[in-house]
């Protein structure tokens, strides 16, 4: 497949910088652009201000991330002043030339399957497509990586743009994600999609995709962990799967809990089900450690839904939680509904739920004061259990002499919120 022309090397080698906005699902794209970039000759750079070019990976899923996706490209564009910008990702998926339009600093906006390169600026109808999902992409130095294995959404939730510009589903075949993960040599790989429960069911895997994939895996690693799973698809097939990866990590996809609420979102489900659920797997297995998002603020929220939300966040005790304020997305059914919730209000809610939680998660962490936990250590003195995802979660300070991409057993020796600190055990 043949990408656009980049200068031949006359004796400087060129380097690029990539900054990724976002999701983790971003950060897979960001690494096949780097492979990309490496196979055609370019170096990385050390910094942006020492790059010829700058690739600005956006984010777009609500408004809080479009700014800072534009306030990095303005910021590297006063940083690497020199340097050819091209900005991709979501947010120059979704908006293209009006995109292009308002950020004149920019040398392009660049959808996906657009490459990034230096040199001429071909006309789009000249420029040739890849898909950035069946790329390969490069080896890492982390013990782990994010592996995304299917691109797109089929769901139609009331809140979210993502299948407009992200598209229908479409999976990876299960070889090609196998090889991806043996020639990264991870010990941990971290499968990412939009609806990865949902994985095979476009290629008429109905229900058994994901399972036999993450079988597979577990024996080419020491860890597999699933991220994003929508509870209505979390079967007990699927929940002795993760369970016999030795990585008993739920990270569920909630939103609310109220019923009419999650009804206005399109959404599956309620507490009581959600709550169910959940003790349903710790009894399975007691060690198990959740983690999910909610929405604040959505179309009709009542306090009587925001009461709800604070019981069944106070009562269930997941281990991780993050809260979002409500995003207006154009063209999304939410944008069509009344009872617009005021942004003040909306924030207000955030921060008690939020309050709520950091006394959860710290009590949690505190628990695990004095017991013995394996480890894998990211980097010197940085470490991580199986109940921590990476840049999500909090970490594991251990000592720095510890081999970095082996696994450790340490002792927890204190916690300070959602961090913990621990010690060496002798062998």
């Amino acid at each position: 497949m043949v990408l656009a022309s980049i200068p031949p090397n006359l004796g400087t080698v060129r380097r690029f910088w990539i900054e990724t906005l976002g999701c983790p699902k971003n950060q897979v794209d960001s690494d096949k652009i780097t492979g990309l970039l490496v196979q055609d000759g370019l170096a990385a750079a050390g910094a942006p201000d020492e790059a010829d070019l700058v690739v600005v990976n956006t984010c777009a899923f609500i408004e809080e991330a479009r700014q800072e996706s534009v306030d990095t490209v303005l910021a590297l564009r006063s940083t690497a002043a020199e340097a050819e910008l091209v900005v991709t990702g979501c947010m120059a998926e979704r908006y293209g030339a009006e995109l292009a339009e308002a950020l004149p600093e920019a040398d392009r906006v660049a959808g996906f399957g657009v490459p990034v390169s230096i040199g001429a600026k071909p006309s789009a109808a000249e420029l040739p497509e890849f898909d950035l999902l069946n790329l390969p992409r490069p080896s890492t130095e982390a013990p782990w990586a994010y592996v995304k294995i299917a691109e797109g959404c089929d769901r139609r939730c009331g809140y979210c743009a993502i299948p407009s510009f992200r598209g229908p589903q479409r999976s990876r075949s299960a070889e090609a994600i196998v090889a991806e993960v043996d020639g990264l040599g991870v010990r941990e790989a971290v499968l990412v999609a939009q609806d990865l429960a949902s994985y095979g069911r476009d290629q008429g895997q109905g229900e058994r995709g994901i399972i036999p994939l993450v079988e597979s895996l577990r024996h080419r690693v020491d860890w597999v962990r699933l991220l994003y799973l929508y509870p209505s698809d979390l079967t007990d097939s699927l929940i002795d799967a993760i369970c016999a990866t030795g990585v008993p990590y739920f990270d569920l996809s909630l939103q609310h809990v109220s019923r009419p609420l999650l009804a206005k979102m399109r959404r599956w489900g309620d507490g009581d089900r959600f709550a169910a659920r959940i003790a349903d797997i710790r009894q399975r297995q007691p060690e198990a450690v959740f983690r999910s998002n909610f929405i604040v603020g959505y179309p009709g929220e009542t306090e009587a839904d925001h009461d709800a939300l604070l019981e069944f966040v106070a009562e269930v005790g997941l281990d991780w939680c993050g809260f979002f304020t409500y995003s207006a997305e154009a063209g999304t059914y939410a944008t069509t509904l009344d009872d617009q919730v005021p942004a003040e209000l909306a924030a207000e809610r955030r921060r008690e739920l939020a309050e709520v939680q950091d006394e959860i998660t710290a009590a949690k962490r505190d628990q695990l004061i004095g017991r013995e936990v394996e480890v894998l250590v990211d980097a010197p003195g940085i470490a991580r259990s199986y109940r921590e995802a990476p840049e999500i979660d909090g970490i594991v300070s251990v000592p720095e002499h510890l081999n970095v991409g082996q696994f450790h057993t340490v002792r927890v020796s204190d916690a300070h919120g959602p961090d913990l600190v621990a010690e060496a055990v002798s062998s």
